[in-house]
């Protein structure tokens, strides 16, 4: 073996962070059995893809341990696939790419390794692509650990795969082997069914876009509803302005309509947020003025670009309560805006942000509170 992952992969992050150990058992299981369900297939130029590999660590694992290549990766976070490209480095190691799209990344695979995801959204999308665009012999290995698996995760698969089974939990994980692909005229029918789903909202106006695992899907997060009960208020001069984690691009539409001459950019980490998100602008007929882009809390974006940057941020981090996602878009926030911008964020009230905003942004006002919510404009003054 190359090099033991279990001492030596890690997650790549920033200078001011430890390394994190990435790989666990749910990628080794993943790894282990491999071989065992298609191993011709991992000896086969590009019959292999890997999705939501969160570090790397299968991608890399079936290269060096498998002797895969040309691997189709498909990464919903900008913070993985940064993190694949920067092992990939450290270890010397190729063979992978990331596809465009869905049928680039599945068209006639016969391995997939899926790491479950939270949404059981994200998991019917996927599903659905591997079984249209597969080969008939494809097998979808899907690794989990216990505490966060369902059956509803294996019901999701069924509506695609005429075989599903779980395997034994090892190490506090388990896998379900999806197989035989239903490519009946019938079944076909349902999974060339669209994503994104639309929904529309007749409280907004507008017409919701979402892809199988954007927060929020096509309904209207109640924390976005009460900051856009006030953002007529939000430094009415701007002109250009930031949706720092767009999300279903909810906020960016909504704030374009209401500001014919206002410039949107609307950034996320995810690729079907960003995806959802350019949706929902075009389908409201504000997508010449709302553009997007795929950043990490919006590190890319350039500095002193906007007047007002308007926020709703995760405190989540996949089945973990974690606050990490704001104080980047806080830090950021703060490099984009203006002179005299304005940062107007919405957040659960039991978080108090207050006081990382005003160290990190500037001095910070309340502008409503409800139970649940409260929304603070915060300004850059130097």
């Amino acid at each position: 073996m190359p090099f033991d992952f279990a001492d030596h992969f890690r997650r790549r992050s920033d200078g001011d962070q430890p390394d994190i150990v990435a790989i666990d058992g749910t990628d080794r299981f993943m790894l282990d059995e491999a071989p065992f369900l298609h191993g011709d297939a991992l000896r086969q130029p590009g019959e292999v893809a890997v999705v939501d590999d969160r570090y790397g660590v299968l991608t890399l694992g079936l290269l060096a341990l498998h002797g895969s290549s040309d691997i189709r990766v498909v990464q919903d976070s900008l913070v993985g696939e940064r993190a694949l490209t920067a092992n990939a480095g450290t270890f010397g190691r190729r063979g992978f790419h990331h596809p465009a799209t869905l049928e680039d990344a599945f068209r006639d695979v016969r391995l997939v390794l899926l790491r479950l995801p939270k949404s059981n959204d994200r998991l019917d999308e996927v599903a659905r692509a591997i079984a249209r665009w597969a080969a008939p012999d494809v097998v979808v290995v899907c690794g989990g650990r216990v505490k966060h698996m369902t059956l509803s995760q294996n019901d999701v698969l069924r509506r695609y795969f005429g075989e599903v089974t779980a395997s034994r939990g090892r190490a506090k994980s388990r896998l379900l082997i999806a197989q035989d692909p239903l490519h009946a005229a019938a079944a076909r029918a349902d999974v060339t069914a669209p994503w994104p789903r639309t929904v529309h909202n007749d409280e907004l106006g507008i017409t919701i876009a979402a892809h199988g695992g954007v927060f929020a899907g096509t309904s209207l997060d109640l924390g976005t509803r009460v900051l856009l009960d006030v953002v007529d208020d939000a430094v009415p001069s701007a002109r250009q302005a930031v949706d720092l984690g767009c999300g279903n691009g909810t906020i960016a539409t909504v704030l374009a309509r209401r500001r014919p001459s206002i410039r949107v950019v609307a950034t996320d980490v995810s690729t079907v947020a960003v995806a959802s998100t350019r949706v929902t602008a075009d389908r409201n007929g504000v997508g010449d003025r709302v553009v997007t882009a795929r950043t990490d809390a919006g590190d890319e974006l350039d500095s002193g670009s906007a007047k007002l940057v308007l926020c709703n941020p995760p405190f989540h981090d996949g089945t973990s309560v974690s606050t990490d996602a704001a104080a980047a878009m806080f830090r950021n926030a703060a490099r984009i805006l203006q002179q005299d911008g304005e940062l107007w964020c919405v957040w659960n009230g039991h978080l108090r942000y207050r006081a990382d905003l005003e160290r990190t942004v500037g001095p910070t006002r309340q502008v409503v509170r409800t139970s649940r919510f409260t929304v603070t404009a915060s300004r850059v003054t130097s």
